[in-house]
């Protein structure tokens, strides 16, 4: 006689892996815009700045990206609070708080350090996969940029906000590096906690210090993440502005936080796996000189082996591809909203002309740096004096909308993330100003 009960043990056996994976999949559900936007910060120009630090300073800059997480997390919650409570985007809610022409002039500031952003994250690009492959640097360029710029056009939001979120994997590449080099725990522990005081009192210390600050918190991304919780808003039926159906805010709150805590974290956790990486290798061996994302990949392999080099040149790639959209876009929709044009990823070229045409223009401009006599180190550092100048006022304007009332109707912040936005408003503002400073001092 067959027992009937064998069936029944499999199947207890199997329902709480299905159950486990059913949560596995709900959770990445839930990750969108905040998971974009943490993993676009690393795009690139921020490698550049994440292998400077390791390479230069060792460990000796890793408190600054604990630090810069509770910062970066709470303004992005800030902006995307905006666009879901509002359904609207920074610039029109920006345009009631400031003098539109000031409001114009900062969205004109963030195109043209986008672009250049853009510039030399294309190159960067173009640069990896010729060390990849050994040849075609510009022709590899020109295939980036005119392939991202064809999926903007061209592939519905939907299906390109999930091809974002899949892409964010190939950050782990930088995780991985760390598995074929040698790390110093005590050292890295040390570092994660307490800063240098050597580090600390140098000029070049100070330096890469405000550049960190500038590279984690850019305006571009303030843009990006409310813009798509705008985008989220009108392309589900059932959803609508926090504001106008409050029965939706508890949900959307949580899963709002949930999205920009894990977000934030992968960009924090993934600028640690690169200055830990550049430090065991670069830092060890004397190469304390590098400039540029395609340098440090090229300096890797010697010292890491080639299973190093080759995962950190992917990495360069496809947090390229991820970014660029993501500077492109950011640009688009402020230029859009501040000129209340029709605006979103979600419609056809020809039903939004002004939004795609920024959104073309930036990216085809920033193509053009690779054949200009710009210096890509100071397209970067440009791009970083331009982002840390134009996200002081933005996020001041931001911090000021998000409190009143008027705009955000019983949804103002309060309490903790009012502290942190301050607090990281703050220090964005010294940051802006030392690096004024030693731009216009010449230090």
């Amino acid at each position: 006689m067959h027992d009937r009960r064998a069936p029944s043990g499999g199947l207890k056996s199997v329902l709480p892996k299905l159950r486990r994976r059913l949560r596995s999949v709900a959770l990445f559900e839930q990750l969108g815009p905040g998971l974009v936007t943490g993993a676009a910060d690393d795009d690139p120009s921020g490698i550049a700045t994440y292998s400077q630090a390791g390479a230069q300073f060792g460990y000796g800059l890793l408190w600054t990206m604990v630090l810069t997480y509770p910062l970066m997390t709470a303004i992005q919650m800030v902006s995307a609070r905006i666009g879901r409570v509002t359904g609207c985007g920074l610039a029109s809610n920006m345009a009631r708080v400031l003098p539109r022409p000031l409001v114009i002039a900062l969205v004109a500031l963030l195109f043209i350090a986008n672009t250049i952003n853009i510039g030399a994250d294309l190159a960067a690009m173009g640069e990896a996969a010729q060390l990849l492959v050994g040849r075609g640097a510009h022709l590899f360029t020109v295939i980036f940029a005119v392939g991202s710029l064809l999926l903007q056009l061209f592939v519905p939001y939907r299906r390109y906000v999930t091809f974002l979120k899949w892409l964010t994997l190939a950050l782990f590449s930088y995780v991985a590096v760390l598995f074929v080099v040698r790390i110093p725990l005590a050292e890295a522990g040390l570092g994660l906690i307490w800063p240098n005081p050597r580090v600390l009192a140098s000029k070049d210390g100070l330096l890469m210090i405000v550049a960190i600050f500038g590279t984690t918190i850019s305006p571009y991304l303030f843009f990006w993440q409310s813009a798509q919780e705008v985008e989220d808003v009108e392309q589900d039926p059932a959803a609508e502005p926090l504001k106008d159906a409050p029965r939706q805010a508890r949900r959307e709150l949580r899963r709002m936080r949930l999205d920009t805590l894990v977000g934030m974290g992968l960009s924090n956790v993934i600028a640690i796996s690169i200055i830990m990486a550049t430090a065991a290798t670069l830092h060890a061996s004397g190469h304390v000189d590098i400039q540029t994302a395609d340098q440090a990949a090229r300096a890797l392999q010697p010292v890491a082996g080639r299973f190093a080099f080759f995962l950190f040149s992917l990495g360069i790639i496809g947090t390229g591809l991820l970014s660029i959209p993501v500077l492109a876009g950011s640009a688009a929709y402020a230029v859009g909203e501040a000129q209340d044009w029709k605006c979103g990823l979600e419609h056809k070229p020809w039903e939004a002309v002004g939004f795609y045409s920024v959104l073309g223009a930036a990216t085809l401009l920033g193509m053009g740096i690779i054949w200009s006599p710009i210096d890509p180190v100071k397209a970067l550092l440009w791009s970083a004096v331009l982002n840390g100048v134009v996200a002081a006022p933005m996020m001041v304007a931001m911090m000021v909308v998000v409190a009143r009332r008027s705009e955000m109707g019983r949804f103002t912040s309060r309490g903790s993330l009012m502290v942190w936005g301050w607090l990281a408003t703050a220090v964005m503002v010294a940051a802006a100003g030392a690096l004024l400073v030693t731009t216009l001092l010449g230090l």
